[in-house]
């Protein structure tokens, strides 16, 4: 999960926890829990998407191409 989702969640916890009320749903279903657990996961996401990211860019690839001027041989 990129930092992008992490945000959105975040966002869209802190909707359904502070703007929306509790009685949209009815009783059965309670908003304001559903948004903390959305903010949560937003959170996690973020700490693990700033803790990971160092480690995706430390990888590389370094090749070494060796060209003698030599035509290639006739079949």
């Amino acid at each position: 999960m990129g930092v992008g989702v992490s945000i959105f969640f975040l966002t869209l916890g802190a909707i359904l926890k502070f703007a929306i009320s509790d009685d949209v749903l009815g009783d059965d279903i309670s908003i304001d829990t559903i948004g903390l657990i959305f903010m949560i996961v937003g959170g996690a996401g973020v700490v693990l998407s700033l803790v990971l990211a160092p480690r995706r860019g430390i990888t590389s690839e370094d090749r070494l191409m060796h060209r003698e001027n030599q035509p290639p041989p006739d079949a």
